[in-house]
């Protein structure tokens, strides 16, 4: 089982960047897939997380109307689009994977996002 993040790097407050998460190894379909991101002394918090067809999804209040989360089933590929972003985004940003049912869960390594001038 494998969660590939990739997309992370610099960007200046204002900036957008794009976050991509590859899985492999399990039925990607039957998972909830989320991002998590985790600040430097910060707990890891929930950002942003999509349904298993991609039906619904939901956001933390602090990047509502700034980041969309979407998925493709077809690529087993989840997506974080980040726009209007600030220094306080700045974290290693987590792909994680929920089964709908079952108790099984997965993260990828994590990529860091940092906004900075």
């Amino acid at each position: 089982v494998q969660l590939v993040e990739s997309g992370g790097g610099l960007v200046q407050p204002g900036g957008s960047l794009p976050l991509s998460c590859a899985a492999s190894g399990f039925t990607f379909s039957n998972y909830v897939l989320s991002w998590y991101r985790q600040a430097p002394g910060k707990e890891r918090e929930l950002v942003a997380s999509i349904t298993s067809v991609g039906s619904s999804s939901q956001y933390a209040d602090s990047v509502k109307g700034r980041f969309t989360i979407s998925r493709d089933n077809a690529k087993n590929s989840v997506y974080l689009q980040m726009n209007s972003l600030r220094p306080e985004d700045t974290a290693v940003y987590y792909c994680h994977a929920r089964h709908a049912r079952l108790s099984v869960r997965y993260w990828g390594q994590g990529t860091q996002v940092t906004v900075s001038s």
